[in-house]
């Protein structure tokens, strides 16, 4: 059973300080909560995914089972469904949205819509994970297990170089003039796509030519099919504003922890299953390992792969997700 529903936020004042007015989350939902309400996993959208994308997990015998599960898949904030940069065009400039406004916005939602105080799991990939870090550390009590997957606790300076390319890539179109774009960025798209491709999965996939093995003729109707028609469903807007709060990221930040990370992290009280993808050029092995040492109850375990960043959405990819949902399995008995 699944149900798709649009949570009023109101006037939401972000960390800067800007109201957002009217704002709302759109969500899904997917089986049956237990009466005692001990069976929820919140499972936060990626970079440039709304919830049909990352909604294929979650199935009979999946890696998130309905049938046991009550799960939840939270739009975040800036994804083009909740509200987004593309929504309020005149604000985009100043919607710097902090993960710790999709959390707070996640938590109205779960509490007042849903009336759900505790979760079982927060589950997520990417900037999903990072959103679960958050969670762990704003609301420790609250959450029982993390699965965090390809992701970090704060944006490395490696990381951040990689996001500049992307956010320059789309300014570099000559429809961007400074503050918003006029007509379609064709150059930007294309620009885009092809830095993103570059990064998502590891030389061994592209010297393996794994992509001619998912239909694809070639490199380049893989790179136009696969990756720039992906993100030209995007309005530019959102992908700039998802791009600010991913490089933002850092679960330090708050009025309890300011900027200490090793504080941050070892406040969780949650069961922490760490794991990054072997061949990650992003969100590397290392800087993965790097926060599980910080946390209390973690378990560090890497998905060995050379699908790079996207081992951890594995769509496409059995292998990657058996792996997976036999961790989760691990994690959930």
């Amino acid at each position: 059973m699944s149900s798709a529903g649009a949570f009023e936020l109101g006037a939401f004042t972000l960390k800067n300080g800007v109201v957002l007015q009217n704002a709302k989350l759109i969500y899904k939902t997917f089986g049956t909560l237990a009466p005692d309400r001990s069976n929820v996993v919140l499972y936060p959208t990626s970079y440039g995914a709304q919830h049909p994308d990352i909604e294929w997990l979650v199935k009979p015998d999946g890696i998130l089972d309905p049938e046991r599960f009550f799960v939840v898949i939270v739009n975040m904030l800036g994804n083009g469904l909740s509200t987004s940069a593309s929504h309020v065009p005149e604000l985009a400039g100043q919607l710097a949205i902090s993960h710790f406004d999709n959390v707070a916005a996640q938590e109205r939602l779960l509490r007042e819509g849903l009336g759900i105080e505790q979760l079982a799991l927060v589950y997520g990939w990417s900037m999903g994970a990072q959103q679960a870090y958050h969670w762990a550390v704003t609301y420790p009590e609250r959450v029982q297990h993390v699965a965090a997957l390809c992701g970090t606790a704060r944006t490395s300076v490696h990381n951040t170089v990689f996001l500049r390319s992307l956010e320059a890539a789309l300014h570099a179109d000559p429809s961007w003039d400074g503050t918003r774009f006029h007509g379609v960025p064709d150059r930007g798209y294309r620009a885009f796509a092809r830095i993103y491709a570059s990064w998502a999965a590891s030389q061994a996939f592209y010297r393996q030519r794994i992509y001619r093995e998912l239909g694809y003729e070639d490199l380049e109707d893989y790179l136009v099919r696969a990756w720039e028609a992906s993100y030209r469903r995007r309005d530019p807007l959102d992908l700039l504003g998802m791009l600010r709060t991913w490089l933002d990221c850092d679960v330090s930040l708050s009025d309890r922890h300011h900027g200490d990370l090793r504080k941050a992290l070892a406040a969780i009280r949650a069961e922490v299953l760490v794991m990054p993808s072997s061949s990650d050029l992003y969100f590397t092995p290392e800087d993965c390992a790097a926060d599980a040492a910080l946390i209390p109850h973690a378990t560090l375990l890497t998905i060995p792969s050379i699908w790079g960043h996207r081992a951890g959405n594995p769509y496409q990819n059995p292998e990657d997700a058996r792996f997976i949902r036999n961790a989760i399995d691990d994690l959930m008995t």
